[in-house]
Formats: C-alpha cells, sequence, structure tokens
C-alpha cells in the first residue's frame, strides 16, 4: 500500500498521500488512496469476524494527484458530516486547517500577501482566473508566506553550475500557503496567475518554470499538504499532525 497511515481510532484516519498517487479515481485500473484504504479496513473487518460490507469510507477533502501530503478520512458518516462542516464553515469556532509548502518560480515581490481572485473549471480540467461576473466562477482566497529564496546556481555545485549558466540567477522561493476555501486547483492556478507559478507544474507552470523544473529534476508538482489541525468531532480534542515533504526540491531549502 503507497498510502501512508498517520493516526487511526474509531472514528477516522489520518494519512499521508504520496505525490503521483490520486486521492480518488474513476479510470479503470488505475489504483487510488480510496481504494487502498477501503482494501484495508475490509481487511480490517474480516480479521474481527465482520463483514466486509459494513466498511465505510467518507472523503474529506482532497489533493490533486501530483501533489504529496497530508488528508482525512471519516470511518463513519456521523463523523464525515462533523468534518465537513468543519471544512466549509468552521461550526462551533472548530475549523478543519490546512497549510502548505510549495516551491515558486520567481521571488515575491511582498514577503507575505493574500490572493483573491475567481476561478472558473473549464472543459479541459482546468481552473481558469476569471472576472467576478464571469459565469459559474467561485471566489477563492489564499495567503502565501515567503520564507526563503535562492537562486538556480545556489542549488548546484560547482562541477554542475556549468549546465545551468543560462539560467543561474532566476530565483525559486520556498512559501508557506493557507487556503481560505478549496476550490479546484486553487493554489496552482492563483500562484500562476500571480506570476509565481509552481515548480513542476506542466498545467499551469510558464516556459521558464519548466525550464527551471528540468534543469532541477522536478518532475512532479512542487507542493506538499504539510499541516492538518482539527477538532475531533467526537472526543472534541485538538489534533494537529505534520508531514515532512518528500520532494527532493524541498530539501534544498533545508
Amino acid at each position: 500500500m503507497r498510502t501512508e497511515i498517520i493516526y487511526e481510532d474509531h472514528d477516522l484516519l489520518i494519512i499521508r498521500k504520496p505525490a503521483g498517487l490520486a486521492t480518488q479515481t474513476a479510470k479503470v485500473g488505475q489504483n487510488d488512496v480510496v481504494s487502498e484504504l477501503k482494501t484495508y479496513l475490509a481487511r480490517k473487518e474480516k480479521r474481527a469476524g465482520k463483514s466486509a460490507g459494513t466498511v465505510y469510507l467518507g472523503v474529506i477533502h482532497r489533493l490533486d494527484q501530483p501533489v504529496e501530503g497530508l488528508l482525512v478520512f471519516a470511518k463513519t458518516k456521523e463523523t464525515a458530516a462533523k468534518l465537513t462542516s468543519q471544512l466549509c464553515s468552521g461550526e462551533d469556532g472548530n475549523t478543519l486547517n490546512k497549510q502548505y509548502l510549495a516551491v515558486v518560480c520567481g521571488k515575491p515581490s511582498e514577503t507575505e500577501r493574500e490572493l483573491v481572485d475567481y476561478l472558473k473549471k473549464t472543459s479541459d480540467a482546468r481552473a481558469q482566473v476569471v472576472d467576478e461576473a464571469g459565469g459559474n466562477a467561485q471566489k477563492a482566497v489564499l495567503h502565501y508566506e515567503v520564507l526563503r529564496t535562492l537562486t538556480v546556481s545556489d542549488l548546484f555545485t560547482a562541477e554542475g553550475k556549468d549546465a545551468v549558466q543560462d539560467i543561474a540567477n532566476r530565483a525559486v522561493s520556498l512559501v508557506k500557503i493557507v487556503i481560505e476555501t478549496g476550490r479546484f486547483h486553487q493554489i496552482r492556478a492563483q500562484m500562476s496567475h500571480a506570476g509565481l507559478p509552481l515548480l513542476g507544474d506542466s498545467k499551469y507552470g510558464n516556459e521558464t518554470s519548466m525550464e527551471i523544473s528540468a534543469k532541477l529534476g522536478v518532475r512532479t508538482v512542487a507542493l506538499c499538504a504539510k499541516e492538518l489541525s482539527f477538532v475531533h468531532p467526537v472526543t472534541h480534542r485538538e489534533l494537529a499532525f505534520s508531514c515532512k515533504p518528500q520532494g527532493r526540491i524541498f530539501q534544498s531549502f533545508e
């Protein structure tokens, strides 16, 4: 099983999704997190002498297939409803909070910034930034903070610098991102629209970001859902989890 279980109790599961594995897919023959977890839970039920038909798995939120990081799943319908309420409305002040790390092409002009856009999903499965009055557009809000900026040259040894002479002084930045809304491809689309495309993102990247990604060997979207916190819907305890990004580009900023 590629999915890593970080925490489990009677009501929920916290997992770490690797980059490249879909959260959930309808494609025949393609594995996903949901399938792996349902198989895992069914085997547990069988060992306990219960019917595998009793397995329930509630999908609370998702990560794009190229993205790595933390997700929470519910093991009961009641838990799913309460977690979804936290995610959507912050019921009783208890909000399901997510924090991301990303490596972007460029150096932001501001150390911290709020991005407010309107996104519309296109027929070719992209998130397009449009005017507020643009049809079925949804408001998308995120906040980012620049943690560190390096040049491409900084990421190579002396022996390897010759291979990147043409882009040696281009900047790449490690940023922390918090989203207020959970829109389709929100982080990738908004950061690209702000002139800061994520490395490794062939869908929303530009010529420069893709050239840098190729030279640095970044083959998947440089985005990790690093932290997850919420109030347990049954025990009411505050829970917080974090993981270390596995993408090699993140290690360059340590």
